[in-house]
């Protein structure tokens, strides 16, 4: 899942549907760049390498410097012909570290000396690579750090190895001991976690907060309807369960010391906001994803249902980011609740789940046109959380209304 404020702050002016059509899509304000396309750990469950799209093979190792051209040359076509004022980048990979120091600052100048808006750059890595002179060099150009973890050693080694087999969670630690020392840890912006079923929750949670995120990302792992996430059983609600269980010990804590943005983004929907999420909500997707030799992509994670499923065919080489919006495809990851399957739409939590991920509802029958795989356990979260904040909320009702009474005597 890849969020930034400023797709915060434009989700509560999210089109609807028709309008939607009629204005051709709403306009891209994140860009994420695969400055590099390989990586230098081999987790298990990466969608990029372990799935069932190989098409990692058959790109460029590094993106060059014509294609960077290409690209800021392209953003800054659609700024100026949306008048954005902003857009973020997040370089990704792959393991963007691995593209080199010159490569990274030959990205992150050209794009800010072409775009005519403010240009947000931040990474996704491992943390592996996190040395004083990649710091220093990320410090000057003022790109936000995101590292994913999986919890403490023993979570986090079952599943992010080196590919002979070594867990990575040593590095890891090394490189966020670095990133959350001074002077770096203004660069850091949060941890990403996988979810997985074999790892005690609160643990895991406890693991995380240790480190004083500025924010936690707990992703589900990624499935469809013919490849299952792991441990998954269509009569059972695990990972929804594991999920309660952070969410209660965290909720539970005065002032919640470390946000976690699924929960948050839930709560945001069950209050009559927006959330800014490929999980809940309705609002259409405003990211793009751009390889390294430029072919623009669906987001990413559709690697997952077939071979081709992120492909639109484009590039920034030859075509604008504008033609990109009219693809069969991008209009419908931007429909929101029209572009849902009938089940969703006539579902009573639909405006708060919207479907769950596109690429969850995957079935090779009916291709994308079914609810998420994990429907059950987005449902079960979504109750669970309305019966807790609604417990909370009559709670200061009551109080509050005590209170005007006591004033009046």
């Amino acid at each position: 899942m890849i969020e930034t404020p400023e797709r915060a702050s434009q989700a509560s002016g999210a089109l609807t549907p028709a309008a939607l059509i009629r204005a051709g899509g709403v306009p891209f304000r994140q860009f994420v760049v695969k400055v590099h396309s390989r990586c230098n750990i081999a987790c298990d469950y990466c969608y990029m390498y372990e799935a069932v799209d190989q098409s990692w093979r058959a790109q460029p190792m590094v993106m060059s410097t014509e294609t960077i051209a290409a690209l800021a040359k392209r953003v800054a076509e659609h700024v100026r012909e949306h008048t954005l004022e902003s857009v973020g980048f997040v370089l990704h990979g792959g393991e963007p570290l691995l593209a080199g120091r010159d490569t990274l600052e030959n990205v992150v100048k050209t794009v800010r000396a072409a775009v005519p808006a403010e240009v947000r750059f931040s990474m996704q890595t491992n943390g592996v690579l996190l040395t004083e002179a990649n710091l220093d060099l990320l410090t000057k150009h003022r790109v936000g750090i995101g590292v994913s973890l999986d919890g403490g050693q023993a979570h986090h080694d079952r599943h992010r190895r080196f590919a002979n087999g070594r867990g990575s969670y040593a590095e890891v630690a090394r490189g966020l001991r670095a990133l959350t020392a001074a002077p770096y840890q203004p660069l850091f912006t949060g941890l990403l976690a996988t979810v997985d079923l074999a790892n005690d929750p609160v643990e895991v949670y406890e693991a995380l907060a240790s480190w004083q995120p500025p924010v936690i990302d707990l992703l589900l792992p990624h499935g469809t309807w013919d490849t299952p996430p792991p441990g998954h059983v269509p009569s059972e609600t695990r990972y929804a369960d594991w999920l309660i269980s952070v969410f209660d010990h965290w909720y539970a804590q005065p002032d919640q010391p470390v946000r976690i943005r699924l929960f948050e983004e839930l709560i945001a929907q069950l209050l009559g906001g927006t959330a800014c999420s490929e999980v809940f909500g309705t609002a259409p997707l405003d990211f793009v994803v751009v390889e390294t030799d430029g072919t623009i992509e669906l987001v990413d994670t559709l690697k997952v249902a077939y071979d081709g499923a992120a492909a639109t065919g484009l590039n920034v080489k030859e075509h604008t980011f504008d033609t990109v919006l009219q693809h069969p495809a991008m209009r419908a990851s931007q429909a929101g609740e029209a572009g849902l399957c009938g089940p969703c739409r006539a579902c009573p939590l639909v405006k708060e789940c919207g479907g769950g991920q596109f690429a969850h509802r995957y079935r090779t029958e009916t291709g994308f046109a079914n609810p998420s795989v994990y429907c059950a356990d987005l449902a079960k979260l979504i109750a669970h959380v309305h019966s807790r904040l609604a417990v909370d909320i009559a709670r200061l009702s009551t109080a509050g209304s005590r209170e005007q009474i006591a004033m009046t005597v």
